[in-house]
Formats: structure tokens, sequence, C-alpha cells
């Protein structure tokens, strides 16, 4: 008997969800993907188009902005701006059944990030990424993963996927109270296998929390401050008051991270070194700020203030730039 094609959907087919798309169908998956505006009608017409160094290819998926219309799916891979999660995870709801996988492929921290695990936050919602807990309840979180992404892409216009550096992509299943990941590890497994046909390097986290929270921890700074002052990350790092001011705003998230059992294996100065190696860049922040699109400032920085105050962790830094940046995008129109 012939075995049913997995079926795959892609909420938000930008930089980094058209290249999951593309990569499933490359791996044999049935892909959709919910999109709107002119990213749906250039997909209806065109396909996915990815350029990269060897020049150009189109992989036709298909494309729709009601996501009742495609029915339960095997694995739904949320890649939308975390800010715009919670306005669309009630329609998403028809794509998910009782063994269907949902993978996270965001910024920020995922709405079920603390869900299954002990401590003073066990299972209870962050409101700056899931208000309400309105997206847990359409995205159930013990059907939920993680992937973690480490490369860096641009759209040149709908529907076209411009490679930049980096292919890198980390699956896992977060674990549980026991430190055990149960069930999910084999649909996580699945899902790595899938990219890694599909062209992209993976690795299988043993713990996708902390992954999640290491590459935040050197993005919640560099983020909001180059949004700030419109500077790029060695410019920011060059000047010796934001250089001590991007510290004292990982130090904060590093003690939140300590009381949530969290650690990035590294210190704040070590991680700084990280980016000084990655070069002179404008960060997607700023671009996202420079071309007029709404701030990811709850999930990349918002969570920071929100779970110190229930931790009682001070973060007086974080505060500050948290009250700039809203400020800033709101006075920009975002």
């Amino acid at each position: 008997m012939e075995t049913a094609q997995i079926r795959t959907t892609v909420v938000g087919a930008g930089a980094i969800g058209g290249l999951i798309a593309a990569a499933a169908a490359r791996a044999g998956h049935a892909v959709s993907v919910v999109a709107r505006g002119k990213t749906l009608d250039a997909i209806r017409g065109d396909g996915i188009r990815i350029i990269d160094d060897e020049g150009e290819t189109a992989t036709r998926v298909t494309a729709t902005d009601t996501p009742a219309e495609l029915g339960t799916q095997d694995f739904v891979v949320v890649a939308l701006k975390a800010q715009a999660l919670p306005g669309v995870a009630a329609s998403l709801a028809p794509l998910i059944g009782p063994d269907t996988v949902i993978v996270a492929a965001m910024n920020g921290l995922p709405w079920w990030f603390l869900a299954g695990t002990e401590g003073p936050l066990a299972a209870t919602p962050i409101e700056a990424v899931d208000p309400d807990g309105a997206v847990s309840a359409a995205l159930p979180p013990r059907q939920s993963i993680g992937c973690v992404v480490h490369l860096s892409s641009s759209t040149d216009a709908p529907g076209v996927v411009r490679r930049g550096r980096g292919n890198h992509l980390i699956v896992g299943a977060p674990r549980g109270t026991n430190g055990a990941t149960g069930a999910l590890d084999t649909q996580a497994a699945a899902f790595a296998g899938a990219m890694r046909d599909g062209g992209f390097e993976v690795t299988v986290a043993d713990d996708i929390r902390t992954e999640i929270w290491a590459k935040l921890w050197g993005n919640m700074n560099m983020n909001p401050l180059s949004a700030l002052t419109g500077s790029t990350s060695t410019q920011l790092l060059d000047d010796p008051f934001t250089h001590a001011l991007v510290l004292r705003m990982m130090e904060e998230a590093e003690a939140i991270g300590a009381r949530l059992g969290l650690s990035t294996g590294m210190s704040p100065a070590e991680r700084i070194a990280v980016t000084r190696r990655l070069g002179s860049f404008r960060t997607s922040m700023l671009q996202d700020f420079e071309a007029g699109r709404p701030l990811e400032v709850g999930p990349i920085l918002g969570v920071f203030p929100e779970l110190g105050r229930r931790l009682g962790v001070a973060t007086p830094f974080c505060d500050a730039v948290l009250g700039l940046l809203r400020q800033r995008a709101a006075n920009s129109g975002l």
C-alpha cells in the first residue's frame, strides 16, 4: 500500500519560512504555505523563488490565506514575526489535529517556553508573546517543538528569498519536568531529517530551550539598541558607553536564566567576542525599522522585564531600553 505523503504547512512565507517550505518540498513533503497579499499572489504565480550563489530556483507549493482550506497537517511550521502570532493563532486551529507537530521557527521566546517546566513560573504563559494564553489555546504546547535558525536571508520581493550567510538549524523537543522530552523526540528527529534532506545543516538538540535562550541572549541587546540608534554592531561595541549597556543588559538576562535553570555556557564578554567575529552588520530589527515593518519588541526584549518582575530579578537597564524602544516604534507608526 502506498504511504501517505507527509503534509506540512508553513505559516509565514518570508525570508525564513520560504527557505523551510522549499526544503520540505525537496524532502518530498506535500507543502502548503499560509500567506497574504502580494506574497500570496507571487507564490501562487511563480512559486517560492530562492536566489543563492548558484542562481535562482522556484519551488511550487500550495498557497492560501485561509488555513481552514488545508485541513489537518502532520507538521505546522510557524515562521511569522512573533508579534503577529497572537492575532492569527486562532485561525490556525483547523490545521492542528491530535498528532500534529507544531514547529516554532521564530525569533525570541516561543509561546510554549515555560510549559512542562518546574519552579515559580511553571506552565504559565509569557504575556509578551502569549497574551492571556490565546496562542497556547490554539497551538498546544504539548505538541510543540523548537527550531533555532542560524542563518541570514532576506526578501528581495514578495515570494523571492535571497540566501545570506549560514545554513544551520537546531531542532529539538522541549524537556519535561523529569528531564525527558518524551514522545515528541521522534517527531523532532523526523522534522530534522526532512530539513537535512532538503539541504539544511541540522543539529538535533537534547535541550532546545537552552539553544533558544542562548540565541536570544545574543540578540536581546544588539537588536533594540541598533533600532534606537541606527548603528551597526561594530559601532555599538566600539563605543564604551553602549558597549557597557550591552553588557549590563546581558547580565540582567543571565540572572533571569539562572533562576530558570538555563545557562548559555559562556560569559557576556565571551558572547560579545562571538558577535565581533561576525563582522559589522545591521541587525534584523534595524532592517525592519528602516523598512517600516513592525518590530519584534515583546518577543526579543519585552520578555525580560516581564520575567524579571515575576522572578524578583531587577532589570533596570532592560526596562529603560524597552521603554525607549516602545516609544521609538510608536512614534514611527510601527
